[in-house]
């Protein structure tokens, strides 16, 4: 029997760990297929920080490494720098990228450096209890905002792809989803747009993604697919934020 879908040489055979209804596994899988389609596996590098994605060095069949808290992009940065054919991405949670990292993160786009960002953003600290995360919405509940997130208290949630499109140096900021097989097939295009962009020596690209965290949230896988379109994506709309190669024609 001829076997027309399975797993992508990209991807160990660990059995991964996320709740059901998480956001990382297909995310995972869009990053393996796309190692072996653009043929950069035996060369890539990814980092995988803290958070939910401390496990992902177990998952990617590539060279991983684990670099302390939010520090992926500068991390990132030397091995690009030092290993300039590595094609290197950073997967990094909301509480990583947007928080502890957030220096990392604005200063490696500043200057442009060629890597590839891929930021999970699922609105709460999904490892380490469900707490307020820089992007939990405006009323919001988590552990740490048991009566919903205060704007006056906890201030506004951290708008990533918008605060980076200020800058002049990233080359590719874009904002997707994984709550339907429409948006999974938009991911996957721009994950590949950005691993494209680093191929090319084009410069800093940042993928934003809309993850489900039912476990997070307290609701059913389903209805946190639900809540992606009700609260999630109102609040940061999907597209792309920056694309230099439309402004350099």
């Amino acid at each position: 029997m001829k076997m027309i879908f399975g797993r992508p040489a990209g991807l160990t055979d660990t059995k991964q760990r996320y709740c059901p209804g998480c956001g990382h596994g297909i995310v995972h899988r869009l990053i393996a297929e796309l190692m072996i389609e653009l043929d950069i596996r035996e060369r890539t590098v990814g980092i995988a920080p803290v958070g939910c994605s401390v496990f992902a060095d177990e998952y990617f069949n590539c060279d991983m490494i684990q670099p302390p808290h939010g520090r992926g992009p500068a991390v990132s940065t030397g091995i690009k720098r030092a290993r300039p054919e590595c094609i290197v991405f950073s997967y990094q949670g909301d509480g990583d990228l947007a928080a502890i990292g957030t220096a990392e993160t604005v200063h490696a786009a500043a200057r442009n450096e060629n890597i590839t960002l891929i930021f999970i953003n699922n609105a709460i600290y999904g490892m380490t209890g469900g707490q307020l995360a820089p992007t939990t919405l405006p009323g919001m509940r988590s552990t740490t905002s048991v009566k919903g997130r205060d704007i006056y208290k906890q201030g506004y949630p951290i708008k990533v792809c918008e605060l980076i499109a200020g800058l002049d140096g990233p080359y590719y900021l874009e904002r997707v989803a994984v709550h339907t097989p429409k948006d999974i097939i938009k991911t996957k295009k721009a994950l590949k747009t950005a691993f494209q962009n680093q191929i090319k020596n084009n410069g800093f690209s940042l993928i934003e993604v809309l993850s489900m965290c039912p476990t997070g949230w307290g609701i059913t896988p389903i209805d946190s697919k639900k809540w992606i379109v009700d609260k999630m994506i109102p609040y940061y709309p999907l597209g792309v934020f920056r694309d230099r190669s439309k402004e350099e024609k």
